[in-house]
């Protein structure tokens, strides 16, 4: 079973935020440049987009930010 409260995945708009992105970052990104998402790493229900953690750290070349401590 897959669990839906797992952070490692997230909507679209969600993933932006946490990144610090424009709310249409992720949706902008994925439909100009795919090729640039690990497979695996999104995926389309209807009109929303779920990404996963990895994602976009590979995209954005940034760590999750949720995960970061400040000293």
């Amino acid at each position: 079973m897959i669990n839906l409260h797992n952070p490692e995945i997230m909507s679209a708009k969600d993933a932006s935020m946490i990144w610090h992105k424009n709310p249409d970052y992720v949706r902008a990104s994925i439909n100009s440049h795919p090729e640039k998402w690990p497979r695996g790493s999104w995926r389309k229900f209807g009109n929303t987009i779920v990404v996963t953690r990895r994602g976009m750290e590979e995209v954005t070349g940034i760590a999750d930010p949720r995960q970061t401590t400040a000293h």
